[in-house]
């Protein structure tokens, strides 16, 4: 997955605003207690990170 089209994601699934928050406010201890931004920033595969947002927000397993 590219980094745009996992920003595309987080968007529509959370709204822009709080989706940026989310990035950056919200820690994943599936990602070691990092932010998303955090682990994407440490070469964690963006997919991965955005599994762990939706298994964090009960997002319904076909939208990830």
């Amino acid at each position: 997955m590219r980094l745009t089209e996992f920003h595309d994601l987080v968007d529509g699934q959370f709204g822009s605003m709080r989706g940026r928050s989310l990035l950056v406010d919200h820690i994943l201890g599936e990602l070691g207690g990092r932010t998303a931004a955090q682990a994407i920033e440490d070469g964690v595969e963006p997919r991965s990170v955005w599994r762990a947002l939706c298994a964090d927000f009960d997002v319904p397993r076909d939208l990830w």
